[in-house]
């Protein structure tokens, strides 16, 4: 690389590190370690709709849309904070969905999709004589 190049990228690198929101900053970690919260919600398809907490799902709604206005209006903004909350507050309203559809017609149309499911060649095999 030439010297331009490499002080170029350098420069860039040096200025994502010393960001107000950069990986030195709590801002950086926190939204980072928040996406457990958006993966909890999705490994929460594979549960039947009637084991979800209402409580819960909620909360998750609520926090999840107010940080997304907190976090744009703070210094320095933050906007993968933003993102990050508003899919906290997605997955809660999806899974609030899902209880209110179950509630109606006791059925769970994501269970069947994402839910656990038999494994058909087991099924047909039979016992083993191994």
């Amino acid at each position: 690389m030439s010297g331009a190049a490499t002080s170029a990228g350098a420069s860039k690198f040096q200025a994502f590190m010393n960001h107000p929101a950069g990986p030195k900053t709590v801002f950086f970690w926190a939204p980072l370690m928040k996406w457990c919260l958006v993966a909890a919600g999705l490994k929460d398809l594979s549960r039947p709709a009637e084991k979800l907490s209402v409580p819960q799902n909620l909360a998750l709604t609520a926090t999840g849309f107010i940080w997304v206005r907190y976090s744009l209006v703070i210094t320095p903004v933050n906007y993968s904070l933003a993102a990050v909350n508003f899919f906290v507050g997605a997955t809660g309203i999806g899974q609030l969905a899902r209880i209110w559809h179950y509630g109606r017609t006791k059925e769970d149309p994501v269970l069947a999709m994402f839910g656990p499911k038999a494994n058909p060649s087991l099924e047909k095999a039979g016992p083993s004589t191994a």
